[in-house]
């Protein structure tokens, strides 16, 4: 049976090529690495990355595409999980974290490349959309039930959890992901909702 009409072997593979791809763009860096290194790490010819796709750009884009997809699905079921919005707020910004811990190379490659175009603009603003939109339901639902501030600019908010959650992701990566990166999301949850003033000045 050839690869094309062997769907299964065909999504095992075309996975494994993806994989393999970002595990080398992350330790050569994207412009340095080559076709020849993706496919040595896959296990494949040369010949077969084409199979999939069109060149070295072809498979970020892709990757970043298919990756999306998934950690979106995460987000959206780990939010659903919790019973109030605090928890639901918790969940998100803790299954965000962890999914950068549990793919290294990913959270590599993205703080390197995500934001300097190649393509994955459209990809990068999808998922960006997405969170932002996922962290303003949260909090309007808390607003709603009381449990948060009315007078809050929500735009600014989803703009400062999103932004926050990425300097601490980008701190970690930098740090060559020595430490545990997802026991940062209880601290960080934390001062999302207390603020950094203490209660008397919070009450001035």
């Amino acid at each position: 049976m050839t690869l094309e009409a062997n769907g299964k072997t065909k999504t095992e593979k075309y996975r494994r090529i993806l994989e393999a791809a970002i595990k080398v763009f992350a330790e050569q860096g994207f412009f340095h690495s080559t076709i020849s290194q993706v496919a040595k790490e896959a296990g494949v010819a040369d010949g077969t990355i084409y199979l999939y796709f069109k060149n070295k750009d072809d498979i970020l884009i892709q990757f970043y595409n298919y990756k999306t997809r998934n950690i979106f699905n995460r987000f959206r079921e780990t939010v659903k999980e919790a019973e109030n919005p605090s928890e639901k707020f918790r969940n998100l910004i803790r299954c965000h974290l962890r999914e950068f811990q549990r793919d290294h190379n990913m959270a590599v490659v993205y703080m390197a490349e995500a934001r300097k175009g190649r393509h994955l603009d459209k990809f990068v603003d999808e998922l960006t959309k997405m969170y932002l939109n996922m962290v303003g339901e949260v909090v309007e639902q808390g607003q709603a039930e009381g449990t948060f501030r009315k007078n809050l600019y929500l735009s600014l908010v989803k703009r400062y959890v999103l932004g926050a959650v990425e300097a601490v992701i980008s701190t970690w990566v930098y740090a060559g992901g020595k430490y545990d990166l997802e026991s940062m999301a209880d601290p960080l949850v934390d001062l999302f909702l207390r603020g950094i003033g203490s209660d008397d000045v919070a009450a001035g």
